[in-house]
């Protein structure tokens, strides 16, 4: 049980702080930048359901079954990012006995998600702008942070499970299909090669 009555420690004033186990290491060590970055995806994460949250009662919305069932599973994705920060925060083998740690069933549950939410989706036919409604750009960045956190882990995979390298690789991905399952009749940004802005731009010009 964790159990904390004071934040202002005073512990890093010196640029250090402490992994699960008690052991000292710099702020710049490898590994404490990996589980702040997964702490920082999991508060976009929870800013998108903020997002959501407030679409709903302040809005019409095209469908808030979808909106509860985003919800829903994203309530359980913070939940395991904890889990998985917490990993990251032990040194190498250093996981206490009883400390529970995610298994592959939680990134096979991610890839069934998103099996269920593509079969409501049209295939892309171009690279998405990262953009659109609250919910869906607060996506968006939390699929950019998830990536950087697996790039992070990816620099110390000797040192992670293969299980954590896969949640977080499925994780970005179950971002960005989530983004698209709750883009509403706004419609997405779709990226326009240079070639074709030019040729476009050169044709507007033309015809003024």
């Amino acid at each position: 049980m964790v159990r904390i009555t004071r934040v202002h420690t005073g512990g890093g004033d010196r640029g250090e702080t402490s992994l699960v186990d008690g052991t000292r290491v710099g702020k710049e060590n490898p590994r404490v930048s990996i589980y702040g970055t997964i702490d920082e995806a999991n508060s976009a994460l929870g800013i998108a359901r903020s997002e959501m949250s407030r679409t709903l009662k302040g809005t019409e919305i095209f469908d808030e079954d979808r909106y509860a069932e985003a919800d829903r599973m994203l309530g359980i994705i913070q939940q395991e990012m904890f889990d998985v920060g917490a990993e990251v925060a032990c040194p190498p083998g250093g996981v206490p006995e009883q400390m529970s740690v995610i298994t592959m069933d939680a990134g096979e549950r991610l890839v069934r998600e998103m099996d269920y939410m593509l079969k409501d989706l049209e295939p892309l036919t171009s690279f998405i702008l990262p953009t659109g409604n609250p919910v869906v750009a607060s996506l968006h960045m939390a699929r950019t942070i998830v990536r950087r956190a697996e790039r992070g882990a990816c620099e110390l995979k000797e040192e992670i499970r293969v299980e954590v390298l896969s949640y977080l690789n499925r994780l970005s991905d179950h971002c960005f299909v989530l983004s698209r399952w709750l883009t509403g009749p706004e419609g997405e940004s779709l990226w326009t090669p240079l070639g074709k802005r030019s040729m476009s731009t050169h044709e507007d010009s033309a015809k003024d």
